[in-house]
Formats: C-alpha cells, sequence, structure tokens
C-alpha cells in the first residue's frame, strides 16, 4: 500500500513547488494508493487537479484510491474535480453553411433589425408626442451639446471631403469634355451631381461612420456601467434622456452640413474649372444660375432629415440593445456602422427611382 500524506496549504501559489512533489513520486497503479489528510490545513482546485491528473497518468482509478483523515470540505473538493475530470466537455458540433443557409440566416438577422428598428420608432414617436404635451422636458442643453459634437465639429471633414469630391468629378467630367470642346456643360454635371446626390449621402455616410458609431458608443458604455438602470430608477425615461436630443441634433445638423457640401463640392468644381477648363469662376457661377433648378437644391436638402433619422435611430436603438460587457459595445458600434451606411444608400435609391417616377 502506498500513502501519499498531504501536509499544510495546498494552493495555487504553491501549485509549482507541489506540483513538483508530485511529479517525483514513483507510483505503481497494482499498489493501492491512500491520501492522507490529516495533516493538510487548505487545499484549492489546482492543486486537486494536479495531484489527480498525476494518479490518472500513472494508472491509477477511483477504485484504486482511497482517503483517510481528510477533512469533509476537502474531501468534496477532491471529488468534484475528479467527477470534472471524468466528464469530457461537449465539443460544439461544427456545421459548415452553404451559400444557401448564408442567405438565409443573413435575410432571418435582416429582419429582426428591421423589425426591431420600428418597434424602436414607434417608442421613439410615443416618447416625442408625450414630450410635445409638455415640453418643458425636453432637454435643451443636452441637444445643444450633441448638435455641437454632431453638426459643427463635423464641418472640417465634411467640407474637405466634399470639396475633394467637387474636384475629382470637375477633373474627371472635363477630360472628357475637352475632347468635344463642351467643357461649359461641365458646370451642368458638376452642380446637378454635386447638390442632388453626391452631397446628401456623402455627408450621411460620414455622419454614420462617425456621430452613428459615437451615438452606439455612448449610450452602451452607460449600459454597461448600469447609468441607464439609475435613469430608470428616478423615474426618467432613456429614451428622452438619451435618444431624443440626439435625433433632434441630427436632424437640425444634417441638412445644415447638407447645404455647406453643396457651396463646398461646387468650389471643388470652381477651382478645376480655372484651373484646368479655363472657365472663369464668374463665368462657372453664371452658367450654374442657368442650369442649375431649384428642385435640385431642395431634393437634397429633403433627403437629409430622412438620413438623420434613420442614423440617429440606428445608433441609439443599438446602443440601448448592447449587454453588459465591453466586447458587445464594439460589436454593435460596428453594426452601426455597417447597417446606417447600407440605410442611408438604400434609402438614396428609394428616392431616385420615387422622383423619376414622379419625373422630379
Amino acid at each position: 500500500m502506498t500513502v501519499l500524506s498531504m501536509l499544510g496549504q495546498w494552493r495555487l501559489h504553491n501549485l509549482s513547488a507541489v506540483d513538483s512533489e508530485i511529479r517525483a513520486l514513483r507510483l505503481s497503479p497494482h499498489t493501492p494508493c491512500v491520501l492522507d489528510g490529516s495533516r493538510l490545513e487548505e487545499l484549492d482546485t489546482g492543486t486537486a487537479f494536479a495531484l489527480l491528473s498525476r494518479l490518472a497518468g500513472a494508472g491509477f482509478t477511483r477504485a484504486t484510491v482511497s482517503i483517510r483523515g481528510v477533512q469533509e470540505r476537502h474531501a468534496r473538493l477532491l471529488a468534484l474535480v475528479h467527477e470534472r475530470m471524468a466528464t469530457p466537455a461537449a465539443a460544439a458540433p461544427s456545421r459548415h453553411l452553404g451559400v444557401l443557409d448564408r442567405v438565409g440566416v443573413a435575410t432571418v438577422r435582416a429582419l429582426r433589425d428591421l423589425a426591431a428598428h420600428v418597434r424602436f420608432l414607434g417608442e421613439v414617436t410615443t416618447e416625442c408626442l408625450s414630450l410635445l404635451r409638455r415640453p418643458g422636458l425636453f432637454r435643451h442643453k443636452s441637444a445643444i451639446a450633441q448638435f455641437e459634437i454632431a453638426a459643427l465639429d463635423a464641418i472640417p471633414i465634411t467640407a474637405m471631403m466634399t470639396l475633394l469630391v467637387g474636384v475629382v468629378f470637375a477633373y474627371l467630367l472635363g477630360a472628357q469634355a475637352q475632347r468635344y470642346g463642351a467643357t461649359l456643360f461641365v458646370v451642368d454635371g458638376v452642380g446637378l451631381a454635386i447638390c442632388r446626390e453626391l452631397a446628401p449621402m456623402l455627408v450621411a455616410v460620414i455622419v454614420a461612420g462617425r456621430s452613428g458609431a459615437a451615438f452606439t458608443a455612448q449610450i452602451g458604455s452607460m449600459k454597461v456601467q448600469e447609468e441607464t438602470d439609475a435613469i430608470r430608477t428616478i423615474g426618467l425615461s432613456p429614451v428622452q434622456v438619451l435618444v431624443i436630443p440626439r435625433l433632434v441634433a441630427l436632424l437640425v445638423g444634417l441638412p445644415i452640413l447638407v447645404a455647406l457640401a453643396d457651396l463646398a463640392g461646387i468650389a471643388g468644381g470652381i477651382l478645376i474649372g480655372a484651373w484646368q477648363l479655363a472657365i472663369s469662376p464668374a463665368a462657372f457661377v453664371n452658367r450654374l444660375h442657368m442650369v442649375l433648378p431649384l428642385s435640385a437644391v431642395v431634393i437634397g436638402l429633403a433627403k437629409a432629415p430622412v438620413f438623420a433619422t434613420f442614423i440617429a435611430l440606428i445608433g441609439c436603438r443599438m446602443g440601448l440593445s448592447v449587454t453588459r460587457d465591453s466586447r458587445s459595445v464594439g460589436e454593435h458600434t460596428t453594426a452601426t456602422v455597417v447597417q446606417a451606411i447600407v440605410w442611408v444608400i438604400v434609402i438614396d435609391a428609394a428616392f431616385a427611382v420615387a422622383l423619376q417616377l414622379l419625373g422630379v
């Protein structure tokens, strides 16, 4: 019979020493083994696992190992570790999804997200109606702060991007128009494209990646830190406190950004016209007044509130959907950017089809 005496404190900080002693033992599975714990003071799962693993590796089974003088709590711990060692971990079934399966899963997920967005839109609409009855509850300071962050601070990046887009667009059109001596028609293309399509969509994409992601990260971090629960505890609505000020800020700020983007894009066209196409700024502006209808500018500005509504609702809803861990914040922030940009493009395409059918 082999008797193993367990002495002192078998804790994690002594694991290396305990493991070295266990590995130095010369054990034979043909001889019964007794674990003597009469002088054992402390035991944790790490050292228990090291001991039982060494015994199992030497060929011992539960029938050939017995214990004596072991405290009841230590005996329960040894039994628990042995049970976990004897139970193999269930491997997750591995299944490779085919193309149709992936399309089906993506479709179901998209429909679920759409239904969640619609429910959230209804909730926000209800809260907005309640604010109309009690306008004193609207948080003006929060809305102004969000307007500064989402709109005013975004002016440099949106102006620079639309200016460069205007430069590139005018350059490409001019390179083709010069072949036919029709460089003046570059003004037509730049004005219509920038004001009606490019400026609204480009500004919306920038705001979706900038402010939409920020909304999700801010609200998601508040939810992780249980600040949204604190808002509910004091009798306030998270939608009124967190969502509506951000929604109002984007509804007011995005049309302003689009108007400035129109000017910046046209300024880019003027630069290329004066530098490459021999079109003076005065001639460019005069031609623009003749060919650019007011409806094109109005359509571009009318798209901005729709884009703003979708971006704000997606960003805020994804923030409120965050679970209580930091990884979820990152995942939902990424999902916000992707969904917001996709919906901006889808809505812009819907506008194009609808306006074409209406003959506008």
